[in-house]
């Protein structure tokens, strides 16, 4: 599967369907069902965004190193031209070792990574610190104290490609040492895995003794098989427990549970008002002239009823908007998406029109008694 920015979404975006998790995951979609929407979403409803955040920095650490594999590739390249005529395929190697669920292609090219990064284990004469141009003093690498990325999102960012990759943070002379992508590990280990850290997810026994022998064990692994089963039981997880919800509040609605809840709390209190306004002017035997005002605060609270019950804002839909945060709206974007929610926005608009008819005239045109 293919990896990186935006770059991919308008190649899918042709696509008759919602798109899958790994879609998401690896940035082939545009909002609302976005990897930045579907972040908010395990933040803010399932309250599981750490496995979310586990995940993607088990993927910046594949990233990480893929660049310092590529990185060595080029000193070595650089140190013995003969083997140029092979950099091609082992450029196009490390490249396609892409994010998203694991495929066979993607299988075997982790596989590779991880058998260069453990023979590289022993044998260090090229490693990129010997190599042109990164030579640094010791206070300015990059370790433990400055992770391969701080934060993949956090509320004040407004997209993913906001975050710093492993290409950002590590570019020109700031080239990643083998310690780097230890400390990579290390990290993600004592902040999602072991019980009782910062943000511990729950996964397998056997999956988390595994991982954890694997880097503090005598090999002091580091390279990204060491994740693959653990990456692969988060993902599986997400696809089984969140996505299928997150597709339905952002695929098939445009609403987020404060403002349905506020919706609901508007219109019961609309239609308890607006039905007590029609009994009192029914006994005093108002006119029905009179009585059709009683059309605002029943259109009012069907309307808001409705959009609770259904997740669905129709004007709102129609209007091509979507809220990501309380009172937060954006633009649709996803195709798909914006033709499904449009269809839904006509039937309930119907249904609603017909539910406010059915009950104002109940109310207008009842004879009046007075008491």
């Amino acid at each position: 599967m293919a990896s990186g920015g935006h770059d991919h979404a308008p190649l899918e975006l042709n696509r008759n369907r919602f798109p899958s998790l790994g879609e998401v995951l690896s940035r082939q979609t545009v909002a609302p069902l976005d990897l930045f929407s579907f972040y908010i979403y395990m933040r803010d409803q399932q309250r599981s965004v750490d496995y979310l955040d586990f995940w993607l920095d088990v993927s910046q650490h594949l990233a990480l190193c893929r660049l310092y594999v590529r990185r060595l590739h080029r000193s070595v390249i650089e140190d013995t031209p003969e083997l140029e005529k092979n950099s091609k395929r082992s450029s196009y190697i490390l490249d396609n070792a892409g994010e998203g669920p694991s495929t066979e292609k993607e299988e075997l090219s982790d596989q590779r990574l991880s058998a260069f990064l453990r023979s590289d284990q022993g044998s260090r004469q090229h490693s990129p610190q010997n190599s042109q141009g990164s030579n640094r003093s010791a206070h300015s690498t990059p370790g433990r104290e400055r992770p391969p990325r701080p934060s993949f999102m956090t509320p004040e960012t407004n997209s993913p490609n906001d975050s710093s990759s492993p290409g950002q943070t590590w570019s020109g002379d700031n080239v990643p040492k083998r310690e780097d992508l230890t400390a990579s590990a290390e990290k993600i280990l004592y902040t999602y895995l072991l019980p009782g850290s910062e943000r511990e997810i729950i996964i397998p026994q056997s999956i988390l003794h595994n991982v954890q022998e694997a880097i503090e064990g005598p090999d002091h692994r580091s390279d990204p098989e060491v994740f693959a089963d653990a990456k692969d039981y988060v993902f599986q997880a997400m696809e089984r427990d969140a996505f299928p919800g997150f597709l339905q509040s952002k695929g098939l609605g445009n609403l987020v549970p404060q403002s349905m809840m506020a919706r609901l709390i508007i219109g019961l209190i609309s239609f308890f008002a607006a039905v007590w306004t029609a009994f009192i002017l029914i006994f005093l035997n108002k006119s029905r002239t009179t009585r059709c005002w009683l059309i605002l605060p029943f259109t009012v609270a069907i309307y808001f009823i409705f959009t609770h019950q259904y997740m669905l804002d129709p004007v709102l839909a129609l209007l091509g908007l979507s809220e990501y945060t309380f009172m937060d709206f954006n633009r649709i974007r996803e195709p798909f998406v914006k033709k499904t929610l449009r269809k839904r926005s006509f039937i309930i608009l119907s249904m609603f029109l017909l539910a406010d008819a059915a009950v104002c005239c109940l109310f207008i045109f009842v004879p009046g008694k007075r008491l």
